[in-house]
């Protein structure tokens, strides 16, 4: 199957923020396909200790973590290709005008959610109070009664924090790629042209 060239940003003043999208869909693309494979050989691992009666059970954990951070890129991922969830019974029966207004209020409300996520998780790991107390997890814990830094996972034995790093970068990303749509649903921009499901199946025959 031939490979389809990455679509370029359009030029323009937003081009370098579209590029920015494009850039990273790539990065999470690949991401996701590790994961992928992550956790794929780490259930096939975990049934093969289970049938050998040497369970593993750290790989358990693993396999959750691997589908968490799955999940939330995976999410972003399908933000920018507009592949998220979407009600359309009311969208349906709106004039093209109507619609493409629902459409943008929808991208808006798509990028609020990850502004408003990504404060919540500034609020949560409080970068500036962990620099304050030394990045001293004990200390910044025993002023704040914030436990984030200090928890540790239960096989891994893997500090919680860089787990839940997931959340801010999630946040970020969506709401970069929110607002790119956002761009592309007002006319700010292009609309970035993908290969189809149609011409890839064309490709191939």
């Amino acid at each position: 199957m031939p490979r389809h060239p990455s679509p370029s940003a359009p030029p323009g003043r937003w081009s370098p923020l579209i590029r920015a999208s494009e850039g990273l869909l790539v990065v999470e693309r690949r991401a996701v396909a590790t994961l992928m494979a992550l956790l794929s050989g780490a259930i096939l691992l975990n049934v093969v200790t289970r049938y050998l009666g040497m369970p593993l059970y750290w790989i358990d954990e693993l396999a959750v973590y691997c589908m968490v951070w799955l999940t939330f890129i995976g999410a972003s991922t399908m933000t920018r290709l507009r592949l998220d969830f979407a009600v359309t019974m009311l969208t349906e029966r709106l004039s093209p005008g109507a619609a493409r207004v629902a459409r943008v209020v929808a991208t808006i409300v798509v990028v609020l959610f990850g502004i408003g996520l990504a404060v919540m998780c500034w609020l949560w790991f409080e970068p500036l109070g962990i620099a304050r107390a030394g990045f001293d997890a004990r200390e910044f814990a025993g002023q704040t009664f914030n436990f984030i830094y200090t928890e540790r996972t239960q096989t891994l034995n893997w500090s919680t924090w860089v787990l839940y790093l997931i959340l801010p970068i999630f946040a970020l990303t969506m709401t970069l790629h929110g607002i790119a749509n956002l761009l592309e649903d007002v006319g700010a921009v292009p609309r970035v042209q993908r290969a189809t499901m149609i011409n890839a199946e064309e490709a191939v025959n």
